[in-house]
């Protein structure tokens, strides 16, 4: 039959999951990252994930589908409830308990603080700032420091830094600022520093739309932190 069903855009989606959380039937699931739509019988097209995405990446279309079963869809529903089956929304948003690392031994006194500048927020730093001249660039996902016990000594060192969102914070903004601090200053190096869940990554698209805005040739490092603190992965990114 023609219908009214969701079309996802996967070169759009950036996988936040606030789709899969606004869809009442689980139509959507989160899939190597990615919104899927793990069954046409599972969707009633009626469209109540479309004004959650903050990427435009979905929408509808009339085609060719399976029509819609309530039946089909309740017994899903339910049987994702008695197997215990957890929400498939944004991994970023799932309830996580884990013990705290215990240090081998006390430290001798405190751990002094790498941080040279203030402030570090990227709303509130200014592209002209000093500390910026020259200097080796940190964007810095706001989890991050949190996450990672030893961030300063292994990471911050001698960087200069600006802190934000990819997920919650304007990211149309956040390219226009990382760009003007790109274009006005002889900035060494960029690095982007963002936790493992995927609408983190939304940090690495703001970089490279700054560095392309900016019209500067340069790649940028992207190091990746684990929910317990450790760096899993490192990559140079090529503009």
């Amino acid at each position: 039959m023609i219908r009214n069903i969701v079309k996802i855009d996967e070169d759009k989606c950036d996988g936040c999951g606030l789709c899969v959380n606004a869809c009442a039937e689980g139509a959507i699931q989160l899939v190597n990252g990615k919104a899927k739509l793990v069954s046409e019988i599972y969707c009633d097209g009626l469209g109540a994930c479309l004004g959650h995405c903050p990427r435009d990446a979905i929408s509808i279309e009339q085609r060719q589908a399976e029509a819609f079963d309530e039946k089909a869809t309740q017994e899903y529903l339910n049987k994702q409830k008695t197997a215990a089956v957890p929400a498939q929304g944004c991994p970023g948003m799932k309830v996580r308990h884990q013990k705290p690392a215990t240090a081998s031994s006390e430290p001798a006194g405190p751990i002094p603080s790498q941080l040279g500048q203030w402030p570090v927020q990227l709303k509130l730093v200014s592209p002209i700032a000093p500390y910026f001249a020259g200097a080796e660039l940190m964007l810095v996902a706001d989890c991050v420091p949190f996450a990672m016990g030893d961030f300063h000594p292994s990471l911050l060192k001698e960087h200069a830094i600006a802190v934000g969102c990819p997920k919650l914070d304007d990211k149309g903004y956040y390219v226009e600022k990382v760009a003007q601090i790109l274009e006005v200053n002889e900035i060494v190096s960029l690095t982007v520093v963002r936790m493992e869940v995927p609408c983190c990554s939304g940090l690495t698209q703001i970089a490279r739309a700054a560095v392309e805005k900016s019209g500067k040739q340069m790649s940028f490092e992207e190091i990746t932190i684990s929910l317990d603190g450790r760096i899993i992965n490192r990559q140079m990114i090529s503009v």
